[in-house]
């Protein structure tokens, strides 16, 4: 696991190097977690982030949108839900990547 206040700090090389795609990233960012904006609440859509940060793998996505989608209005078992959502989905992935090997040895047979 990365040490997010030790590595954070090396976002202003990256915003020095590519400034407009750093200022383009993050105004992207704000309008998708807008309050009042697009047809799902924002505790919705902090939820898909929850669970897409958990997909990824990203510590640092996963406690902030955890955190946004409660102050949003989620709770602890919605949160909860979007963990399991994305893990079942992760398992399932990983279960048809599978028929991968069992195509690759079925000439074996």
């Amino acid at each position: 696991m990365h040490d997010h206040n030790e590595e954070a700090r090396f976002m202003a090389d990256i915003k020095d190097a590519a400034p407009e795609m750093v200022s383009a990233f993050f105004g992207f960012d704000k309008a998708v977690f807008k309050k009042d904006t697009g047809n799902l609440d924002l505790a919705t859509r902090e939820l898909i982030a929850v669970g897409v940060a958990v997909t990824t793998q990203c510590p640092f996505c996963i406690e902030d949108h955890a955190g946004r989608a409660v102050k949003a209005g989620a709770s602890k078992a919605d949160v909860a839900e979007a963990v399991m959502v994305a893990a079942a989905l992760r398992a399932g992935g990983g279960v048809t990547h599978g028929w991968k090997a069992m195509k690759a040895i079925s000439a074996e047979e």
